[in-house]
């Protein structure tokens, strides 16, 4: 019998260049941004696809095409004709959540072809973190060549991982940060998850803390040059354009923006050194998954979320 792949990539660009390196399979295109909004356990359902549609449109303005979106997915109704499924997805947070809520989605449609992961981070050679589009035909060939197959204890885990994701105590995550599997980069993204929260002392979490401490500590001109310092410094978050905005818009009462230069005011000092918490007045009001960030804190010295005060019952 001879090998008939579907691929899942992590996005329109990486599909893109599959094709144009004529790698052989069917390709599914996965496009959402699971890391932000509130998710629904079973991907392959109305709730699911109203809670996506709903959270898109209110904090990014975008607009799910309904049919393309279920047409894409049609494609896992047919899997019988395939032997084998190729998961490509990046390091990050962004594409480690999406990579669970897909090996779920698949659970769900009683999908049991033999599973491997494509997933980039580390390159020979390079000292920078890269992601799969980033790399060169050699580089993203020899991945390919290199692909793991996830065993049904990878498998189990990820859906485990995804229904705490959904759920109302995110320190339930904690215990796999330790656990080995085939998921490389797993326990770095779920370090990163956690760190999201606002902190408990200053209420900035890590993305917002190291964005300040960018304007802080290099000369910045303007708001897309901001953007692209924090595009590149983010660590393992992977977050794109529209996130970075946003969260730069939130937090301008920390900066002024004058004669081409944005500079920290008395506020955003305040606010690195952690006199004062400020997660309230910052108000990021996202949810993760199933919990809202406000209702939470994190607590550096334990590395554990704790109900935010305010919020308690």
């Amino acid at each position: 019998m001879s090998q008939n792949t579907l691929h899942i990539t992590n996005g329109s660009s990486l599909t893109t260049y599959l094709k144009e390196l004529d790698i052989p399979g069917e390709i599914l295109t996965w496009q959402e941004m699971l890391c932000e909004g509130p998710t629904a356990r079973n991907i392959d359902s109305e709730e699911f696809l109203a809670k996506r549609k709903a959270f898109l449109n209110e904090f990014y303005q975008i607009e799910i095409n309904e049919t393309e979106y279920k047409n894409e997915l049609a494609i896992l109704d047919n899997s019988e004709a395939f032997t084998e499924i190729i998961l490509w997805f990046e390091y990050d947070l962004f594409c480690h959540i999406n990579l669970l809520a897909v090996i779920k989605l698949l659970k769900e449609k009683n999908i049991k072809l033999p599973l491997y992961l494509v997933c980039s981070g580390r390159v020979k050679g390079e000292t920078e973190l890269k992601g799969l589009s980033e790399l060169n035909s050699e580089q993203l060939l020899q991945h390919y060549k290199d692909k793991v197959k996830l065993t049904e204890a990878d498998i189990d885990m990820a859906i485990s991982i995804w229904d705490i994701y959904c759920g109302k105590d995110h320190n339930l995550l904690k215990p796999y940060i330790t656990q080995k599997s085939s998921f490389k980069y797993l326990s770095n993204c779920l370090k990163a998850h956690l760190k999201r929260f606002p902190n408990l002392k200053s209420g900035l979490n890590a993305l917002e803390k190291n964005i300040l401490s960018i304007i802080k500590e290099k000369e910045v001109k303007s708001r897309n040059q901001l953007m692209g310092y924090v595009l590149n410094y983010q660590g393992y978050y992977g977050y794109g354009d529209l996130q970075i905005y946003r969260l730069i818009d939130l937090l301008q009462m920390f900066y002024t923006e004058e004669n081409n230069k944005i500079s920290l005011n008395r506020k955003g000092h305040e606010a690195l050194i952690g006199n004062h918490n400020f997660s309230y007045q910052i108000n990021n009001n996202l949810t993760f998954g199933g919990i809202n960030r406000l209702d939470f804190s994190y607590d550096s010295h334990t590395n554990k979320l704790i109900k935010t005060p305010l919020n308690v019952n």
